[in-house]
C-alpha cells in the first residue's frame, strides 16, 4: 500500500469509528500512532466496531497532548513594570505632578472614561495662605483636576472639612479654589448631612465611623496631603489627610497610630500625591510662622499611601518605624514601609 492509501485508509478507519460513536478524534490524523493508540483503546473482536458507551473520548486538548510535534501557545501579554513610587524635584508644581504620574503609569492607569473622582487636599485652616505650608499647594491641587480631566473622568470634586474657620474661607485663602476653578474641577463644601454610619470590617481599635459619602461612592480618591510637622502624630501625611473624610475627629487622638491604620483600611487611595513642595517643619499642623516653612520642591508619588508616607517622613529626617500609624499600617498588610523593598524612580525635573 502506497503513502497515499495508507493515510486515506486511516482516515476512512478513523471517520468510520467516529460515526458509530466510539471513538471521536480531532487534530491532525497524519499522526499514525494517535489513531492506533486510540484504536487500540478497544479490544479489537467481533463486536470492536458496534457502539461502546465506555469507549475512550479524546478531547482536542488531550489530542494536541499525544502528538510528538511541539504545540504553540501564545505568550502572555507583557506586564508593564511601573514604579512603586516616583519622586519628582526641583521643577514648578504642575511639572513636578505631571512628571510624576507620568513616571508611575499615567492617570489613565487610575482614571478611566467616566469616573466620579474625589480629590482630597488639606485645607485645614481659613487664616494661612499656601506660603505657610499648612495647607497644600494651590498648583498641585489644579494640575490634578488637569490630569483627571484628560484622562476621561466625568467629574472632579476637591473638599476638605477645615477646623480653623469655614470651608468657604479656607478654599479661597488657600488659593486652591481658584486653581480648582480655572482647571474645571469644583470645590465641595462637606454637608454634615452626608455623613453616614460605615463599618470597618478591618478596623482593630475602631469598627465603625461616619465617613462622608461622597468619598465612599467615588470611583477614585486621590490623597493629596501637604508633608508638615503634627505635634501629636509627628507628620500629617497621606494617611492622616483622611482623618478629614470622617465626622467625629476627636474620638482619633486616642490610639492615633491604631485608628489611622484603622481607617485607610477602610477608605483606600487610589493614588497618593504628597506635596512637599513647600513643608511645614515645626509648628504643626496650622503653623503661621514662615521661619518654621522649608521650600523642598518635591513630590512623592505612590498608589500606596504606606509607601508615600513612608518615603515622605525621610525628607524630615525620620524613619519609617518613628511613625506610629506607619508601623500599625504596614502590619495590617496596607502597604510596604521597607524603602529597600520598593523599585523608585527619582527625577530632576528642573
Amino acid at each position: 500500500m502506497n503513502e497515499l492509501s495508507r493515510r486515506n485508509f486511516l482516515r476512512l478507519l478513523a471517520a468510520s469509528l467516529g460515526s458509530l460513536g466510539g471513538i471521536y478524534l480531532t487534530g491532525c490524523m497524519n499522526q499514525d500512532k494517535l489513531l492506533l493508540k486510540s484504536i487500540s483503546s478497544e479490544k479489537i473482536g467481533p463486536t470492536a466496531f458496534l457502539p461502546n458507551p465506555t469507549a475512550t473520548i479524546l478531547s482536542p486538548e488531550a489530542t494536541l497532548q499525544q502528538t510528538d510535534e511541539p504545540v504553540d501557545t501564545p505568550s502572555p501579554s507583557p506586564t508593564m513594570a511601573y514604579p512603586d513610587l516616583v519622586v519628582a524635584r526641583n521643577g514648578d508644581p504642575e511639572d513636578m505632578v505631571r512628571k510624576a504620574v507620568e513616571a508611575l503609569g499615567g492617570m489613565n492607569r487610575f482614571v478611566k472614561s467616566g469616573d466620579q473622582v474625589i480629590v482630597k487636599p488639606n485645607i485645614c485652616v481659613a487664616y494661612h495662605g499656601y506660603k505657610y505650608a499648612a495647607t497644600t499647594n494651590p498648583w498641585v491641587v489644579g494640575a490634578i483636576v488637569k490630569l483627571a480631566l484628560e484622562a476621561g473622568a466625568k467629574r472632579v470634586r476637591v473638599l476638605d472639612f477645615p477646623f480653623g474657620g469655614t470651608a468657604e474661607r479656607a478654599y479661597a485663602v488657600s488659593g486652591i479654589k481658584d486653581e480648582v476653578n480655572k482647571a474645571g474641577g469644583k470645590m465641595v463644601v462637606m454637608s454634615n448631612v452626608k455623613y453616614v454610619d460605615t463599618s470597618i470590617p478591618k478596623g482593630i481599635s475602631i469598627n465603625s465611623t461616619r465617613i462622608y459619602d461622597d468619598v465612599l461612592k467615588a470611583d477614585v480618591l486621590i490623597n493629596v496631603p501637604i508633608a508638615k510637622h503634627h505635634e501629636l502624630a509627628r507628620l500629617t501625611l497621606g494617611m492622616k489627610n483622611l482623618m478629614g473624610v470622617i465626622y467625629n475627629r476627636s474620638m482619633m487622638h486616642a490610639n492615633l497610630g491604631q485608628r489611622l491604620a484603622d481607617l485607610n483600611s477602610r477608605v483606600k487611595s487610589s493614588l497618593v500625591i504628597v506635596d512637599a513642595v513647600r513643608m511645614l517643619m515645626n509648628h504643626g499642623p496650622t503653623g503661621g510662622n514662615l521661619a518654621d516653612v522649608k521650600k523642598a520642591d518635591t513630590i512623592v508619588a505612590s498608589p500606596d499611601v504606606v509607601a508615600a508616607d513612608s518615603y515622605a517622613a525621610t525628607l524630615f529626617g525620620l524613619s519609617p518605624n518613628d511613625l506610629s500609624y506607619i508601623n500599625k499600617a504596614a502590619k495590617m498588610g496596607l502597604g510596604e514601609k521597607n524603602l529597600e523593598r520598593l523599585k523608585i524612580e527619582e527625577i530632576n525635573v528642573g
